[in-house]
């Protein structure tokens, strides 16, 4: 578990690849040198009050994050977010701290941590809305924004098999994580974590990565009230529905109420990225364990301008209570 934090994350030196084998032990190996790749990047100003119930959470992976501003306006009521898929010093982001930036129009804290660092500048599409032929950074991964303060952050490396590591059009170094803290309310303090799951694999892989995160969670913060929140990418497989997921059963075993805004509610859409989605997928969910989740929507990613912020929608709930 990562629990180092930094005010910015160091951007990476020169990474020799090309000779490095496409295997486990060497992919973990390179990627313990990389610093930012094992530390939490946290900033902000949320204040440090305990906030008031009800409060606002949502969980929205932002695919890229190609506008901060409207990203951050379309969710405005807010208290809390889960956001995935952010980028930091990406070419087809303008270089921009996606994360910082939209926790500063927000007024909120965050916590960031890498799920990837890019070896490229992305697929075919993404390169169309390059300003620069280089990376800044390089950095994807996941955050956690808080109107108040974000106390014990972490991150967690999820199970998996460095798929992205061997891939010719996007080589990633890295592996799908979790971000979480604990956040203070007047009714008590509960661990808010976003998580991102892989696409690229079946459902008992994602199965792992859920029973993984759960055990960290039951380990290192008992007792407290808990929420995941973010893109699990369930059914993401070979035409295969999200109800084939073992991973529902498991974490109801675990005692969590599973919210998923209605279950005939797809939550993909066509994007400026995303531009020929064969099909809609209900990929995004929220978990809760010690708390009352009421009013869960799934907000359409349309902006005013009817251009799509993502090719997800987010989905949002309403914190109304904990239980001890």
């Amino acid at each position: 578990m990562i629990r180092d934090t930094v005010a910015a994350l160091p951007a990476p030196g020169p990474l020799e690849l090309d000779d490095l084998p496409r295997t486990l032990k060497a992919h973990d190996a390179e990627l313990a040198r990389v610093p930012a790749m094992n530390l939490i990047e946290v900033g902000g100003d949320g204040g440090t009050a305990p906030l008031p119930l009800p409060l606002k959470v949502g969980a929205w992976n932002l695919e890229r994050c190609l506008d901060p501003e409207g990203s951050a306006a379309h969710v405005a009521d807010c208290d809390l977010l889960l956001l995935s898929e952010m980028d930091s010093g990406m070419a087809r982001s303008a270089q921009r701290n996606t994360t910082a930036d939209v926790a500063r129009l927000r007024g909120m804290s965050y916590a960031y941590a890498v799920e990837f660092l890019e070896l490229g500048l992305g697929n075919g599409v993404e390169r169309d809305y390059c300003t620069d032929d280089f990376n800044a950074r390089g950095f994807h991964g996941n955050a956690l924004l808080a109107r108040g303060a974000l106390k014990d952050p972490f991150a967690l490396r999820l199970y998996g098999q460095r798929q992205w590591f061997t891939s010719a059009e996007e080589p990633r170094l890295g592996e799908r994580l979790a971000i979480g803290a604990v956040v203070e309310t007047e009714a008590g303090p509960f661990l808010a974590v976003s998580t991102h799951l892989e696409s690229a694999c079946g459902p008992d892989h994602r199965h792992e990565q859920m029973r993984g995160l759960i055990e960290m969670i039951d380990a290192a913060f008992p007792g407290l009230p808990v929420l995941i929140g973010g893109d699990l990418n369930t059914g993401n497989h070979n035409d295969a529905d999200w109800r084939a997921e073992g991973l529902f059963d498991l974490a109801r075993r675990a005692g969590f109420a599973v919210h998923g805004g209605g279950d005939e509610v797809q939550t993909t859409r066509p994007s400026r990225l995303t531009r020929f989605p064969e099909r809609a997928m209900k990929l995004d969910w929220l978990f809760t364990r010690g708390m009352v989740l009421e009013e869960v929507e799934i907000r359409s990613s349309l902006g005013p301008d009817g251009v799509a912020l993502s090719d997800h929608d987010a989905i949002l709930g309403r914190i109304t209570g904990l239980q001890g």
